[in-house]
């Protein structure tokens, strides 16, 4: 047998394959190993604190250590701690949560079916687009089109309607009938003098020209995050959803929102959908669901996409999709109380008085030499590091200069995310005034840090 030594960071090095991690690194870089957290802190196991500036991955709404949600979770192992929701069994958390989530959800919503993950969620997405084409007689219209630079989880499906690279590459994805049309990123898609609305009137027409390429009566839906989040942290341009939806609905084609980062406040309103004017046939949700305590997720459909399945269930005599842990009951409990927490503390109250003053913060770091853009909304938002402000040319890739800039926030107590050079923050939503701006201190740091790196190693030099 192996010496893998005592150290919790070999006995890791041994054990774990980590997800979005360079494998090769992690054998001698080792993890970051997290300890403990109390509201929007973590702790490592050294005892260094940290600003989670990224509640984790986008989820923990309620930030570390909320007993309520605890609670919610113990007495639920005690009275009920597994049931399945297979041939006509349910449990009281899942009923309850279906009613909630159905009270709040964006207008149209009849029905929910619970998953475990937003990538389960999206997958499921896909199942129902072809399950339901096939009940409405049109067997011939099952493609779905994503955008570049959307993210959309990593199953098979779920990661063929994420526009990454990486998430394709030597997986063999996407399968067919997925494509992807070009991602609204006003920094670097308008072209010199063109409005927002311009803009966004140009992506529907690309839109629209895509779909009569396809073949409108191939296309079945169109998937979007409201806001694009590891992608980048993509605000919309003005007008853009309304015009795209136009196209949509021209061709009959569905609207899928995937709700899995902006849902449950995090742009100012419950859904993103609500911010945007995103009216969708379906919605996926997920993470701030249960404030991240517990893996669960949704996914929201209308009346005319369950109608279909309902005729799909009587014809075939069952509805043959399905997880072991569908709306598993100590998970739905932790979700439902996760609902009560943002109603009885007024949570959307809190985000709109404390938003301006992250929106303002982050506005404030397009001045540095380093940042070329900033963009965000409500309690999300990201800056872009360039190499020429003027050009708006990218640092070179290899350089890794947005990894380099998340390491030293972390020397001063900041826990951010690197997508490519754009640094990503959506901190718990129940962050304060003063947490922010100690959150943007220490990124200024940051900041500086990474400046008199690049400067020293002539990064700024084109390729």
């Amino acid at each position: 047998m192996n010496d893998i030594g005592n150290s919790p960071s070999a006995r890791d090095i041994e054990s774990i394959i980590h997800p979005y991690t360079n494998l090769d690194v992690h054998r001698t870089k080792g993890p970051m190993i997290i300890d403990r957290g109390k509201g929007v802190m973590v702790w490592d196991d050294e005892g260094n604190e940290y600003i989670e500036g990224m509640a984790g991955l986008w989820c923990a709404s309620f930030g570390f250590g909320e007993e309520a949600l605890i609670d919610a979770a113990v007495e639920q192992m005690r009275k009920l701690p597994f049931y399945h929701q297979f041939g006509h069994k349910s449990s009281m958390p899942s009923i309850e949560l279906a009613e909630k989530l159905l009270a709040i959800a964006p207008k149209g919503m009849s029905k929910v079916f619970f998953a475990n993950s937003g990538s389960e969620a999206n997958d499921s997405q896909v199942k129902l687009q072809w399950y339901v084409n096939n009940a409405l007689g049109r067997p011939e219209k099952k493609k779905i089109l994503s955008r570049i630079k959307g993210y959309h989880g990593v199953t098979i499906a779920s990661a063929s309607l994420t526009g990454l690279p990486a998430n394709h590459a030597e997986f063999d994805l996407p399968i067919a009938n997925i494509g992807h049309v070009d991602m609204a990123y006003p920094y670097r898609g308008m072209e010199p003098g063109e409005t927002e609305e311009e803009y966004s009137t140009r992506l529907a027409e690309l839109l629209e020209q895509r779909i009569l390429e396809e073949g409108p009566e191939t296309v079945a839906a169109f998937i979007a995050e409201p806001v694009c989040g590891a992608g980048g942290v993509l605000v919309p341009p003005a007008g853009y959803f309304p015009k795209i939806q136009a196209v949509l609905k021209k061709y009959d084609i569905m609207m899928i929102a995937d709700e899995v980062i902006c849902g449950f406040g995090r742009t100012g309103n419950m859904w993103g959908c609500e911010t945007y004017d995103i009216e969708p046939d379906s919605v996926s949700c997920a993470k701030q669901l249960s404030s991240a305590y517990l893996p669960i997720s949704g996914v929201m459909v209308n009346d005319r996409i369950h109608d279909a399945m309902i005729e799909q269930s009587k014809k075939i005599g069952t509805f043959a999709h399905g997880f072991t842990y569908s709306a598993h009951p100590v998970c739905a409990a932790v979700a439902v109380r996760t609902l009560e927490l943002m109603e009885e503390r007024r949570i959307l109250e809190h985000v709109r008085e404390v938003m301006p003053v992250m929106q303002r913060r982050l506005r404030k770091l397009g001045d540095h030499p380093l940042v070329g853009d900033v963009r965000g909304v409500g309690l999300v938002g990201a800056v872009e590091l360039v190499a020429d402000k003027a050009t708006k040319r990218a640092f070179d890739p290899k350089k890794m200069v947005g990894a380099n800039c998340s390491e030293f926030a972390v020397r001063h107590g900041l826990i951010t995310r690197a997508m490519t050079d754009s640094l990503g923050f959506c901190p718990p939503l129940v962050i304060t005034e003063a947490e922010i701006n100690e959150m943007f201190d220490r990124f200024e740091k940051a900041l500086d840090d990474t400046e008199h790196w690049v400067t020293k190693e002539g990064l700024r030099q084109a390729a």
